[in-house]
């Protein structure tokens, strides 16, 4: 079980790096076409691109320890504090997205039952990008359930263990 959802973390990580790519190839176009004077509008795609790599990169970013966290009052405490501390936070964190991903799943659904279509050039089903956002949300929701159990087993939250301190000089491991 731990190998797979290591597995999808880091697919869902690699498929917001490939929407990172997808933003400066939309926009690399837009400016080529410009010096051959064809209008390239790279926009939406570029919108809808940033939405899917944000959503999707959020579950591998957690697992290692690179979104921001302000832990100051996590840093005071220790032993059964610090785990209720973490338990707390990481539970809070998988309700907010869990109700979050339902609700963006439910926006989802409607946009494709009701053909909603983006008003730009390219007039994309709205459902299609949408959908990214709904299953970002959904991986990083298993991600906070999946750190809530490793925690309250006992285990180093990965996202400590994975974390690179910026403050750590050459030899400080």
């Amino acid at each position: 079980m731990r190998r797979a959802l290591d597995t999808l973390y880091l697919w869902s990580g690699y498929v917001a790096a490939v929407f990172l790519v997808a933003i400066a190839a939309t926009i690399i176009a837009q400016i080529v076409g410009r010096f051959f004077g064809v209008a390239i509008d790279s926009t939406e795609s570029a919108g809808f691109s940033m939405a899917a790599a944000t959503f999707l990169g959020l579950a591998h970013t957690f697992k290692q320890g690179a979104h921001i966290r302000v832990s100051l009052l996590v840093g005071l405490t220790k032993g059964r504090v610090r785990q209720a501390v973490e338990l707390w936070s990481v539970g809070f964190g998988a309700a907010g997205m869990a109700y979050f991903s339902y609700w963006a799943g439910d926006l989802v659904y409607y946009s494709y039952v009701f053909h909603e279509i983006s008003p730009g050039l390219l007039a994309v089903p709205f459902w299609i990008p949408r959908l990214a956002m709904a299953l970002g949300g959904v991986i990083l929701t298993i991600a906070l359930v999946d750190e809530f159990i490793r925690i309250l087993t006992g285990a180093v939250p990965s996202y400590e263990a994975n974390a690179e301190t910026v403050l750590s000089g050459p030899g400080d491991e």
